[in-house]
């Protein structure tokens, strides 16, 4: 297994710094040494106080494991002072493989992670040895001077960065508006605009464990770029699997991509189990003509691939609704956009099923007290996915994620009703009420 190191400060809650380092460097698949650099006593609302440990004590920690450990890549987060961002630059001149900053100035409660000195310790000690440097829009803008809030002062303030001698820069655009969250990465003339679509509310962690992903993946000798684009994948499952731990804001869970990865044949077998319940209780007067299918995802689902359904669709036949093919990942991509795109607003939301429309069904479905939004085609701009636009659309509308979303259709394109909710079991159920009613 590859070395990685991160060199960071503590925090007592476990959602961020090197606790999340070392989850996030596991999850690649890499083995993560440390070096603490303060103790921060802080939870998911606050930081109540930051204590730096002497910077003999950190440096004994480095030479610790220089002496011993052959590092594939090393991760720095919060360094706190100059000197202390100047003593790590000193020790990491001597060759450790790729070095990732993560210019860590605030967290995401909004509270200080720094003090006099840090920024230009950064700037001048630390840029010129690094290979990648992740800041996010406000610690961009305090580096260059420049106000990052759009993709093009993003992009000016990356080449900026570039040329305080890095070998890259990615400009994270969690704090910019937009309706995706995207990363600028620029490496020599080159600017790349990465992006996944946008979570709502703020997660802890996130950058922290963003940086010892990029790491972990550059240690394991994959480029900068591929190095990059795997992890940002990653951080959405990690936010999308965000956990509940404090009061405040909640927390990234670095380890998702390893639970999701167990989860999978469990999951398939979850879907064939409602595939027989959906061919008894599907009928004519709920299959849409183009037919049915019914999608599971992944929690932090992007692609097709990461979504389950039934291959060649549930169809209509003389005995009744029929499923022509197992489930497996990446058969339906129409009821695949639907999920990824309810799931921004909500994680929790990973299962969606196709029913015709009518009147009839519509009505069913308010008297079992189904929550209900709807799109119109009609509104629809150009060049979008028709389920996307349409699907954020309804849940704006409604102001959360309702358990139905219905449009009646538009040219070539036939009305259709779609159900909502968290598990195939839970759709089932929300099924059954809407039968009981028609």
């Amino acid at each position: 297994m590859p070395n990685a190191l991160t060199i960071a400060g503590s925090d007592s809650v476990g959602g961020a710094g090197l606790q999340a380092d070392i989850k996030a460097f596991e999850a690649v698949g890499v083995h993560c040494c440390s070096v603490v650099t303060c103790v921060t006593s802080q939870n998911t609302r606050r930081v109540s106080s930051i204590f730096p440990l002497p910077l003999r004590t950190i440096e004994d920690q480095i030479d610790s494991v220089l002496e011993d450990v052959k590092l594939d890549a090393v991760k720095t987060g919060m360094l706190y002072s100059g000197d202390i961002a100047e003593l790590v630059a000193k020790k990491l001149k001597r060759g450790v493989g790729p070095i990732v900053v993560d210019p860590v100035l605030a967290a995401s409660t909004g509270a200080l992670l720094h003090s006099t000195g840090l920024v230009e310790a950064i700037i001048t000690k630390m840029m010129p040895i690094c290979t990648l440097v992740t800041p996010n829009a406000p610690e961009a803008s305090r580096m260059t001077g420049i106000e990052v809030k759009n993709e093009k002062t993003a992009r000016e303030a990356g080449f900026e960065i570039l040329e305080m001698g890095p070998k890259a820069v990615l400009i994270k655009g969690g704090h910019l508006k937009g309706p995706d969250a995207a990363d600028y990465l620029l490496i020599g003339n080159k600017a790349v605009k990465l992006a996944t679509p946008r979570a709502v509310g703020d997660t802890h962690g996130t950058g922290c464990a963003l940086a010892s992903m990029i790491a972990a993946h550059l240690a394991l000798d994959q480029g900068i770029e591929e190095s990059v684009r795997n992890s940002k994948r990653m951080i959405y499952k990690a936010i999308m699997s965000r956990e509940i731990v404090g009061k405040g804001v909640p927390c990234a869970n670095p380890l998702a991509v390893l639970r999701i990865d167990a989860k999978k044949a469990d999951m398939l077998d979850e879907l064939e189990l409602a595939g027989g319940e959906l061919e008894k209780l599907m009928d004519g007067d709920l299959l849409p003509e183009v037919g049915s299918n019914m999608a599971y995802a992944v929690p932090g689902a992007l692609e097709a691939d990461e979504i389950a359904a039934f291959d060649g669709r549930i169809v209509r036949t003389r005995r009744g609704a029929r499923i022509v093919g197992p489930a497996r990942y990446g058969a339906s991509k129409h009821v695949a956009r639907i999920i990824v795109a309810a799931s921004c607003h909500d994680p929790g939301i990973r299962c969606a099923l196709n029913l015709k429309y009518s009147e009839s069904n519509l009505k069913a479905c308010r008297e079992a007290k189904l929550s209900i939004a709807s799109f119109q085609r009609a509104r629809e701009p150009k060049g979008v996915s028709s389920m996307t636009w349409g699907v954020h659309m309804a849940i704006r509308k409604a102001g959360g994620v309702p358990d139905v979303i219905y449009d009646k259709g538009g040219l070539g394109k036939e009305p259709m009703i779609r159900l909502l909710g968290t598990t195939p079991e839970d759709v089932l159920t929300k099924l059954k009420r809407i039968k009981a009613k028609r």
